[in-house]
């Protein structure tokens, strides 16, 4: 039987509940409603206006419903008389589905025909900056290599031990924190599930990160490369797919590697639509200021920007950590959670259908050695060149749908135009005196 929201409200002591969407772009769009008015919102959604959001639609289009889905009913740790709702966006009485959690709901449909389950987990990195965003917020954080730096983490001991508090009363199994190689950069690290239930979480913990950071004075940034000279911000995904039985789908203890026939299938269809791919786990401008990085001031970037993959190796895009899994390292901070996975199950699906080879793995390091990796494809040098990747693949319009790929393509190109009609300074110094 489904949760009874209101009954649950009563129970828990709910005042509010937060139904919430994200766009194309993100964004998280939410309602404040009354736990008074939850059941009429269960049932029939909570009425937007589709224009107003990062949505390809028009101010003529009719009311658009966000659908509640009460198994992803979260208490806010920091205020649980309020309680947040992951949600499907309906229209007219169908599912729009130009929409990022129905596109991955679609993608997870196609996965169970075909008899798979995707369990994914994210690596969420972020900056803890100043309010204006200037600079990061710990002035004392100032080591060449500040990675796992104890001191740096302890002085924020009472911002991260709350985030992970609540991850543990959530029932998240957060495992470790810890600073991260860039000055000010944390990451948090909880258990895998499936994917769906990753990509709301995953929602939710920006949400919260960036909640108790404010309530500390603070600022939390997923933006990909908030500092030129630091290390940018990744969320890599760790993928695994299962079957009905439970059983691992990518392991094969024979394999050199781990992995079975289908693993390298999988990985064959995300290393063939890379490029394109990295319109949405690369979505934003800034984004290939991170992937096409030179070296930071700790060393290395930890970004890719060729199209390789190795063995435990964390210098190219996919690493094989052990057997039956792999670690996506492409995506960045400003990956939309629905639109990452749905992008690496649709990906993988493809390449189990076309049987698609990925190709000799490289044992060699990329960042210092990348010049020896004849023939492997470079990654867009920005977000123009990985739109027009995703509008031409073929792949990606017959696994995602052409509907949805349109509309995704046509919003971020009115982004990139809006960036190109901005004026930098940069051009001002260059360019005044010529």
């Amino acid at each position: 039987m489904a949760v009874d929201l209101a009954k649950v409200a009563k129970e828990k002591g709910i005042r509010y509940f937060l139904i919430s969407f994200s766009d194309l772009f993100g964004v998280a769009r939410s309602k404040l409603v009354p736990a008074a008015a939850i059941k009429d919102m269960q049932k029939n959604g909570a009425g937007f206006a589709g224009f107003a959001a990062w949505l390809d639609m028009t101010p003529a289009h009719p009311d658009m419903f966000a659908i509640p889905d009460p198994d992803s009913l979260i208490q806010l740790p920091w205020k649980p008389e309020v309680g947040w709702l992951a949600s499907d966006l309906w229209m007219a009485g169908k599912p729009v589905e130009a929409s990022p959690r129905i596109m991955l709901k679609r993608q997870i449909e196609k996965a169970k025909k075909a008899g798979y389950v995707l369990k994914t987990g994210v690596e969420c990195e972020y900056h803890l900056v100043t309010a204006d965003g200037t600079s990061i917020a710990d002035e004392n954080d100032i080591q060449e290599k500040p990675c796992y730096d104890q001191a740096a983490l302890m002085r924020r001991y009472d911002v991260i031990s709350e985030i992970c508090d609540a991850m543990l009363d959530l029932g998240w199994n957060p495992y470790q924190n810890d600073h991260e190689d860039g000055n000010g950069q944390f990451e948090m690290n909880w258990d895998f599930t499936d994917c769906l239930e990753t990509a709301d979480r995953h929602t939710f913990f920006k949400l919260m990160t960036k909640q108790i950071a404010e309530n500390h004075g603070l600022r939390a940034t997923f933006m990909p490369k908030p500092f030129m000279e630091l290390t940018g911000n990744g969320c890599h995904c760790h993928a695994s797919l299962w079957d009905k039985t439970g059983k691992k789908c990518l392991f094969d203890g024979k394999d050199e590697m781990g992995l079975s026939p289908l693993a390298y299938n999988f990985l064959g269809g995300v290393m063939h639509s890379a490029e394109a791919l990295c319109a949405l786990f690369n979505p934003t401008v800034n984004s290939y200021k991170r992937i096409n990085a030179p070296a930071t001031t700790s060393g290395a970037t930890w970004a890719p920007n060729t199209v390789t993959y190795g063995g435990n190796n964390r210098t190219h895009m996919v690493r094989i950590p052990d057997g039956g899994r792999f670690e996506f390292r492409l995506m960045d901070g400003a990956a939309n959670p629905y639109l990452l996975q749905a992008g690496v199950l649709a990906a993988g699906l493809e390449g189990i259908a076309e049987k698609r080879d990925p190709g000799k793995r490289l044992d060699i390091d990329m960042y210092s050695e990348g010049h020896k990796a004849q023939g492997a494809r470079k990654l867009p040098l920005n977000l123009l060149d990985a739109l027009r990747a995703l509008d031409k693949s073929k792949s990606l319009r017959t696994a995602m749908g052409s509907e949805q790929i349109d509309s995704y393509v046509k919003l971020k190109m009115q982004e990139w135009n809006s960036y190109c009609h901005h004026l930098t300074q940069w051009e001002r110094d260059r360019t005044l005196d010529v």
